[in-house]
């Protein structure tokens, strides 16, 4: 690959998300061609320094791609990362579908927004049973299936919203959240992100209960924004 070639499409990601961002960038890179079916990918070097990521976590990116059959891992001298030719992806009509019936950006904007500003006014005050349906609900994530973690995410997220003490707010986060499971639906579960998600998670939660109402909307923002990367990343 030409030097500097990828430079208009990576760039150093920032630390909150670096799993959920370098994994969007590289989908990105993909999907518009700039690698060729049969050529090799940058130096896991190259790909680091130009996101600023660790080799682990690049491995991890990585592994994703290889797990959805868009590269394969090569040894030898000559091995490295390559580039496997497309194949359209199983549901495929029912992703445009689903894509095509909702502004993404407008959602994931959205969501953002709600799911901030219940965290701050949670932090600001919960009702007396807050604290312990609060925990309930992180720890029910904590022991979720992997086929059950979603709804187990949903609901914890929920309940920040009704626990908010906005009706409005509470009713509002239910339709964009419905609407964003159903994207969210369209994409695969990774365990990394999941591991992450359950970071953010307990610090939105641990935010919230120490009532500092600025760090549960920032990391708030931060876990909106880890979701809407690995969304743009796979249905772009």
């Amino acid at each position: 690959m030409p030097t500097g070639r990828p430079a208009s499409v990576l760039r150093p990601v920032r630390a909150g998300n670096g799993f959920e961002e370098a994994l969007e960038q590289l989908l990105q890179l993909l999907r518009l061609g700039l690698v060729p079916p049969g050529e090799r990918l940058p130096s896991e070097r190259e790909l680091s320094q130009h996101l600023r990521i660790s080799r682990v976590t690049l491995r991890e990116v990585l592994k994703v791609l290889q797990d959805q059959s868009m590269v394969e891992s090569r040894r030898g001298r000559y091995g490295g990362t390559f580039v496997l030719p497309r194949t359209a992806a199983p549901g495929g009509d029912e992703l445009r579908r689903r894509i095509a019936a909702v502004d993404v950006e407008d959602t994931l904007r959205f969501r953002e927004v709600l799911e901030a500003g219940a965290a701050g006014l949670c932090a600001e005050g919960l009702p007396a049973d807050g604290e312990t349906r609060l925990r309930a609900a992180l720890d029910a994530t904590r022991g979720a299936r992997l086929e059950d973690y979603r709804r187990q995410d949903t609901l914890l997220h929920l309940t920040l919203a009704e626990l908010s003490g906005s009706r409005t707010l509470a009713a509002q986060y239910a339709a964009v959240r419905a609407t964003l499971n159903e994207l969210l639906d369209c994409i695969p579960l990774l365990v990394r992100n999941l591991e992450h998600s359950q970071q953010q998670h307990a610090a939105v939660v641990e935010a919230v209960l120490d009532r500092d109402a600025d760090a549960a909307r920032e990391m708030m923002r931060e876990h909106c924004g880890g979701t809407a990367a690995l969304l743009r990343g796979f249905l772009a």
